[in-house]
């Protein structure tokens, strides 16, 4: 299982080859990469966190969703700083005997992602910056868990 809150862009690709050749016994593997929107006018999106916190937090989400479904690996790589719309925010996958545990954990962990690890995201326009508020759609997500 792993957790990496980083700056640096990552390669989704060489992200999920590696992971899939380290889930041993996994018939299943799936992977979601969000990325930033380039939409209304957005020039960019700055991403801020507290580290040891923010880790410990998607840990702990992680650890949850292993209970949870018959995982038999995890990844969730976020990054934090100053991205470009285009670019990938963060990605989770997993890693199952079977599709079913492997689908779930990861939407479970997207949900949770979005609206309980503790980032603080801040977008840019042409006219201005504005933090991201909470989003019911999102609370409401969290419901069918």
């Amino acid at each position: 299982m792993g957790v990496r809150v980083q700056a640096a862009p990552f390669d989704q690709g060489a992200e999920i080859a590696a992971f899939t050749a380290a889930a041993a016994g996994a018939g299943a593997v799936v992977s979601f990469t969000g990325i930033v929107r380039p939409d209304h006018g957005l020039t960019g999106m700055e991403i801020e966190h507290y580290p040891g916190m923010t880790e410990k937090a998607i840990r702990s989400i992680l650890d949850q969703a292993v209970r949870r479904w018959s995982l038999v690996d995890g990844l969730v790589v976020h990054r934090y700083g100053l991205l470009a719309p285009g670019e990938a925010i963060m990605m989770v996958a997993t890693a199952a005997p079977h599709r079913g545990d492997a689908f779930a954990a990861a939407e479970f962990l997207m949900d949770y992602l979005k609206s309980r690890a503790p980032f603080w995201k801040k977008e840019s326009r042409d006219g201005g910056a504005t933090w991201v508020a909470a989003r019911e759609a999102d609370e409401d997500a969290l419901k069918r868990w």
